[in-house]
């Protein structure tokens, strides 16, 4: 969901669901948090093991992102990000 900043600049919101190796929740997790973007991370029971919510300027900066940062996390099995939108 798009969000306005300071100096009229617009923040979007994706949610990246995780899916992780056994036993690497937790390095997954501690890893996430060190990622600027993400402002929160929880524990999820189901298909997917970890959610973070992620905020970004532009799409590339969410690419970075999701690609350079998130997906190359040591544990990381699978995700599936879901881009918040206006309703």
């Amino acid at each position: 969901m798009p969000s306005q900043i300071g100096d009229n600049q617009i923040m979007s919101t994706a949610f990246v669901l995780f899916k992780c190796q056994p036993q690497r929740e937790l390095e997954v997790y501690l890893a996430l948090l060190e990622i600027d973007s993400v402002t929160e991370t929880h524990v999820a029971y189901g298909e997917y093991d970890l959610i973070a919510r992620i905020d970004f300027e532009d799409e590339k900066e969410m690419a970075k992102t999701l690609i350079g940062n998130m997906r190359s996390i040591p544990g990381v099995q699978k995700t599936e990000t879901l881009i918040a939108v206006e309703a």
